[in-house]
């Protein structure tokens, strides 16, 4: 969006004090995230009574009805129509006149394609390749804020990250709603016409797209946003590792690690089933990261229920766990089940996962006492390995945006500290 406006020859500015125009992008992800999106936009106007609101994203598509009758907005847009921001705000200056626009999530059948993006970080591109998602957990809103799975042409995604390279941009990083869905909407007419690499003639999937991205020069790391355990499969694995650029960094997203608790989530894979994929990746790769999503306090989570969770979450023992306790989503099944688990008990058990998640990621940093590692730099002589740990690198100075060495001196939790060699 931000792209969008300045082709048009608006001028991005850091205070919002000071702005005609402000676009609050907003999430739905958990009751939390609602409240803050409408604290957001009041604090907004507050702050800059004249300038023109624009509330979109996800709360705006599920809560447009809500949003409208806000004083302080004047214009929603849902998520397909964040494409044609510019237009929508020329013509409400035009007329002045309060605009609601926003589509049905489900009544979008195409990726929305915002051509080729080059507004992004330094030394960092976030490149979008699908969008929707068709799972349905009994917990989530996101299927009806985001509708079906649309993935975007691998002809645009790979222009995109060409134009990236062209900007020194050294990685990238393959995010969607659900990216390991990416090509399951294709028809066979047009997996046909894309020239696929992969053995199976009827599909073009994520496996695919990334051999393509590996094959651009520049780009010299590939980081894959979150993905779930059923994607990793032999023949996934076997492909993934030949490519030289892929980020050893996994975020698997599991939920719980009790089988019961992810039967009700409509998770649709089992503890063992994960523990599988696991091994698979460590068997792999050697240095290997991988981090995940526990959710605590889900509708029926028994004390019994929990204490599997932590057991099993003791043995994986991934480097970082993102903890949320259960929010109940008005509209997803989970909200009217039985045996909602109250506030306290949720605080609890995530403080017991946080605290079993630090002690694990301060574990692993100080494995790497003594070891040499390469890191991009990104800011504040600060930047990540290839997967994923964070570090300070000393006598670091115009370095922004070039791979170091840095031999590691220091372990703290949430970062490596170390020298240039």
């Amino acid at each position: 969006m931000s792209e969008k406006f300045i082709l048009a020859g608006y001028k991005i500015i850091e205070n919002s004090q000071d702005a005609d125009i402000c676009v609050i992008n907003t999430c739905s992800v958990t009751n939390i995230s609602d409240r803050k999106s409408r604290q957001m936009i009041r604090k907004e106007k507050e702050k800059n009574p004249h300038a023109i609101i624009i509330v979109t994203g996800c709360y705006a598509q599920v809560a447009k009805e809500h949003i409208q009758q806000m004083p302080e907005v004047d214009i929603v847009l849902g998520n397909n129509e964040k494409k044609y921001i510019v237009s929508y705000v020329e013509e409400f200056i035009r007329l002045r006149n309060k605009k609601i626009e926003v589509e049905d999530a489900f009544s979008h059948r195409e990726f929305s394609d915002f051509g080729i993006i080059t507004y992004t970080e330094k030394t960092r591109a976030a490149i979008k390749i699908q969008d929707g998602c068709d799972r349905f957990c009994s917990y989530c809103i996101i299927p009806y804020a985001r509708g079906r799975v649309r993935s975007r042409k691998p002809e645009s995604i790979l222009k995109e990250v060409e134009a990236v390279a062209q900007k020194g941009i050294k990685e990238v990083v393959i995010t969607g709603i659900h990216i390991a869905s990416y090509g399951k909407d294709f028809n066979k007419e047009y997996v046909i016409t894309i020239k696929k690499a992969s053995k199976n003639s009827d599909e073009y999937r994520l496996i695919d797209l990334l051999e393509e991205i590996n094959k651009i020069k520049g780009i010299e790391r590939i980081r894959l946003g979150s993905l779930e355990p059923p994607i990793i499969t032999d023949e996934f694995i076997a492909r993934l590792s030949k490519l030289e650029k892929i980020c050893h960094h996994f975020h698997l997203s599991l939920q719980s690690g009790n089988n019961d608790t992810l039967k009700r989530m409509n998770r649709r894979y089992t503890t063992e089933e994960f523990e599988k994929v696991v091994k698979k990746l460590r068997n792999t790769y050697q240095d290997i990261i991988l981090t995940t999503d526990i959710i605590v306090g889900f509708p029926g989570e028994t004390e019994n229920e929990f204490s599997k969770t932590y057991e099993f979450l003791k043995k994986i023992k991934f480097y970082k766990m993102h903890i949320f306790p259960y929010s109940i989503r008005k509209g997803t099944k989970a909200a009217e089940m039985p045996n909602q688990i109250n506030g306290e008990e949720k605080e609890k058990r995530s403080k017991k996962l946080i605290e079993l998640s630090n002690q694990n990621e301060l574990e692993y940093n100080k494995s790497y006492i003594g070891k040499t590692v390469e890191v991009l730099i990104e800011e504040d002589s600060k930047g990540h390995t290839a997967n994923y740990i964070l570090v300070k690198a000393q006598g670091t100075q115009n370095m922004e945006n070039k791979i170091v060495k840095v031999k590691i001196t220091e372990a703290k939790e949430g970062i490596l500290v170390g020298n240039i060699i």
